[in-house]
């Protein structure tokens, strides 16, 4: 192959030799997605959003830029992603695109916005993401500003194993409407796989919005070559779709014996990748079912593993494969129990599915082969293929930091293992990693970034960091960071688990981070080490003093663990802290701790 670079800028273009040689360099070895960003980001230049053109000899889009707010909610950062790729799409449509965290939106802006795209994840039980909780006690509010002549369309983030699947993106829809909106597109709720339902909304809401407010024509589109000319693409980004396979390097359980626990330390390598992290990201990893799991299913269903069956684009898959390898075989929701309900004409079964709670009640503990022993089915192999849910990617705290394990990442993962109604149940990707997924072996992982979690900007702010039990995950990135780079920032850590003997992650590292002063403070938290129960938010109370001083001073707070109970009890004792040693009533109490989520001061990875 000719090493000459490939000639994309023509001759005749308004650039000197050596700008012309560098965009070639540039745009000769960029992959689709590069592409498909660059032509956002010149849709954008060129309409005047960042200022670029005028007097630059490149003319201002005919006929001015229609706005587009995209306003988004997020938890764990999807909504957030997913808001920057409608404003690189909108962007190359001629729209001039503001993106608006609703921590920091107002709903007077949002009045005079034109055009508006919700995008919105609903969390824990139908509650609104941590950040967007005073902007959904805003708009719902009996006496919410109008929003008469804005245009919009929402988008969803869930999961349909939760009772109140999409509950934020109904009420919002449903409210936008009720305070003078106009939909001009209908709503989306995506599930955990949400990339095809996000792409339908994302393409249709534009194209809607295109007819409505005619906004300038986008950027012209570049031509990139195509066939065997085409110099070698950039390594491509590693991603749900298109995972990495990393070795397994190391994988040893941090419990002693005697333990009721199994904790999982895995070291995993990043060798040949390219990947890098920021402590407080997530690791999404990708699992396959338990060979003992599809044995079961196969026998309950009355199915072979042979069996040919259409999957994706191959016409000829052993079911076997795909069940392993493709299917949720764990998740009972509504949605499935309908359509099995229906397929196998279980009248009893549909009538129960109509009723979430029931459903909720119901699914507590049982999976798939519970569902078919129960409900006999009749279902071929090709009819669970589109009935099951995909078998989705599991989001794991990361363990430490690039900058003292070059090349490596660490996870914390306890191994879940139960028995309910006669069976022996274990949690898909926990017990991948524990049991499957052994040293010298490689599966599929990727990166995912949470803005809300991360270490202060500035290294010599102070952090308070609660993560009993797995939840000490991110806290060993954040320590390992701040010892790496030498921040001078004071750390104090609470942590607690069942026993002190067995049950103690990383004890060693803890008290050579305390011998070292790396660790200011180390508060501990045994449950059962005593007859009464001492947990995180005890000793959080036992420190209040100390603890809003360290607030006062502008520390940032943290917690990292189960949503269901612990984070619930840290951020009521976090409250009441700051009420009883900041000498404020409850309610600047609860405005100082929504602030601090606001600042991105209170940072919560709960799960």
């Amino acid at each position: 192959m000719s090493n000459t670079p490939i000639q994309i800028i023509p001759a005749d273009a308004p650039f000197a030799p050596e700008q012309a040689a560098a965009l070639n360099s540039v745009l000769g070895s960029a992959n689709a997605q590069q592409a498909a960003w660059l032509k956002g980001f010149f849709a954008g230049l060129v309409a005047g959003e960042q200022g670029f053109g005028q007097g630059a000899g490149v003319p201002a889009a005919a006929g001015g830029s229609a706005p587009l707010t995209i306003l988004f909610g997020s938890e764990s950062g999807n909504a957030e992603g997913l808001a920057d790729r409608v404003k690189d799409s909108a962007s190359a449509e001629g729209f001039k695109c503001k993106v608006v965290d609703m921590a920091d939106a107002k709903l007077a802006d949002l009045a005079k916005a034109e055009n508006l795209l919700v995008l919105v994840s609903t969390w824990g039980e139908g509650e609104p993401p941590s950040r967007a909780s005073d902007f959904y006690d805003a708009i719902m509010a009996e006496k919410a500003v109008k929003l008469d002549g804005v245009n919009f369309s929402v988008l969803g983030l869930g999961d349909s194993s939760y009772t109140q699947f999409n509950q934020m993106a109904k009420e919002f829809d449903k409210r936008l409407e009720e305070l003078g909106g106009t939909r001009i597109y209908d709503r989306v709720e995506c599930d955990v796989e949400f990339e095809a339902p996000y792409s339908g909304w994302a393409n249709g809401a534009i194209a809607k919005l295109k007819e409505i407010a005619k906004p300038a024509a986008g950027a012209a589109t570049i031509a990139f070559p195509s066939g065997p000319a085409v110099a070698a693409p950039m390594a491509p980004a590693y991603s749900k779709s298109n995972p990495f396979q990393a070795e397994m390097l190391t994988s040893i359980n941090l419990n002693g014996t005697g333990s009721a626990k199994e904790t999982i330390h895995a070291e995993i390598s990043l060798e040949g990748s390219g990947l890098t992290y920021e402590p407080g990201d997530a690791l999404g990893v990708i699992p396959e079912n338990a060979d003992d799991l599809v044995e079961e299913f196969l026998e309950a269903a009355k199915l072979k593993a042979r069996e040919n069956v259409s999957f994706k684009d191959d016409l000829s898959v052993p079911f076997g494969e795909v069940l392993r390898k493709h299917l949720d075989l764990r998740t009972i929701n509504t949605v499935i129990l309908k359509k099995y309900a229906k397929a196998c004409d279980h009248k009893d079964l549909l009538k129960m599915a109509e009723d979430r709670d029931a459903v909720k009640d119901w699914a507590w503990g049982r999976d798939i082969v519970d569902l078919v022993k129960e409900y006999p089915s009749s279902l071929r192999a090709g009819d669970w293929v589109s009935l099951l849910r995909p078998l989705s990617p599991r989001l794991y705290s990361i363990a430490s930091a690039i900058s003292a394990h070059p090349n490596e990442v660490h996870l914390t993962v306890g191994a879940v293992r139960y028995e309910a109604f006669g069976r022996k149940k274990k949690g898909v990707c926990s017990t991948f990693i524990a049991d499957s997924w052994k040293v010298g072996t490689k599966a599929g992982i990727y990166f995912h970034s949470n803005k809300n979690f991360k270490l202060p900007a500035d290294p010599s702010t102070p952090i308070i960091m609660v993560g009993p039990g797995t939840g000490i995950a991110p806290f060993r990135a954040f320590v390992e960071e701040r010892a790496a780079t030498g921040a001078k920032g004071e750390n104090w850590l609470f942590f607690g688990d069942q026993r002190y003997t067995y049950d103690f992650l990383y004890q060693t590292e803890w008290q050579d981070y305390l011998k070292k002063g790396v660790l200011t403070k180390l508060d501990l938290a045994f449950s059962r080490d005593q007859p009464e129960k001492i947990y995180v938010q005890d000793r959080m109370r036992e420190n209040g003093a100390e603890l809003w001083e360290w607030l006062d001073k502008g520390a940032y707070f943290y917690v990292c663990g189960d949503a269901s109970r612990m984070a619930k009890d840290v951020n009521q004792a976090l409250i009441d802290i700051v009420q009883e040693h900041g000498k404020k009533s409850e309610e600047d109490a609860i405005a100082y701790v929504k602030q601090m989520t606001k600042e991105r001061r209170y940072g919560r990875d709960v799960y």
